[in-house]
């Protein structure tokens, strides 16, 4: 290195390259990225996040997420949030291992972040969740080792004007959801109860109100799923996406459907009409 080299940046940082973030990373400093670091040899004990719901209403899309991480028959967490803006129209929740997923998920920010300063403008929706879907197939190694990644990712696609749904495998297999899905280990119950009260002409309060009651019936039966948390104020993380771009439901707006939910469940928690 010469006198005129020092406090600049390498030539790496100085070529033409690819848009992807990861994949620069990837190439030149491949033990930066979560899945290329070595494991100890043994299984590993680490906070697992649980139950994400997300659905599509007229004119955007509520992802939700509990607040409770898990860690076997612990609750390592009763608060953690578990749903994220990726970038100005699209979210993402996730479940499995906590850390991991938080980890993916600032890369995958980092991402979306990167190709539109380069490109000079944004990824598709379909792009990012391919790009999403690329990630976590990088991370296949440590989920044969128990520590799996599953995100549900969701945006409002500008081009068809309408929310949109993907959901993914340990594997990065991508797959298109329609109306609405749930991921983590209350998912089967979640599910079961969008089936029973989501309807397309729904408006963004009555799919709050949705969301939350779906999120209460996966609590009600899956111990790893938290329910809301009166006491101490606790609400499910809520994220909306429509024309305006992303942004997280005030907890006023959030405590005021979880209030109705209980008040409609008083008498009858099973929810029963």
């Amino acid at each position: 290195m010469t006198a005129a080299d020092v406090g600049r940046l390498p030539d790496t940082f100085r070529s033409a390259g690819s848009s992807s973030f990861t994949e620069f990373v990837a190439t030149h400093a491949p033990e930066l990225l979560p899945a290329r670091r070595p494991l100890p040899p043994g299984s590993i004990d680490a906070p697992h996040g649980t139950t994400i719901v997300v659905l599509t209403y007229a004119g955007g899309l509520i992802m939700a997420g509990d607040r409770r991480a898990t860690m076997g028959n612990l609750i390592a967490n009763r608060d953690m949030e578990k749903v994220f803006a990726t970038d100005e129209f699209s979210v993402v929740g996730i479940a499995g291992t906590a850390g991991l997923a938080i980890e993916l998920v600032k890369l995958f920010q980092v991402e979306l972040e990167h190709y539109e300063k380069i490109e000079g403008t944004l990824m598709s929706l379909e792009g990012k969740a391919n790009r999403l879907a690329a990630m976590i197939r990088g991370n296949l190694g440590m989920a044969m080792q128990g520590l799996a990644v599953v995100p549900i990712f969701g945006g409002f696609d500008l081009d068809t004007v309408t929310g949109r749904i993907f959901s993914y495998d340990v594997t990065g297999g991508c797959y298109e959801e329609h109306n609405h899905h749930s991921v983590g280990s209350g998912s089967p119950f979640a599910r079961g109860s969008m089936k029973k009260l989501w309807h397309p002409d729904m408006d963004q309060a009555q799919a709050l109100s949705v969301a939350v009651e779906a999120l209460y019936d996966a609590a009600d039966d899956d111990s790893a799923t938290g329910g809301p948390d009166v006491l101490r104020r606790t609400w499910p993380t809520v994220a909306i996406v429509d024309a305006e771009g992303s942004r997280f439901a005030e907890d006023a707006s959030v405590a005021a459907a979880v209030e109705a939910v209980l008040a409609g469940r008083t008498g009858n928690p099973g929810g029963a009409r």
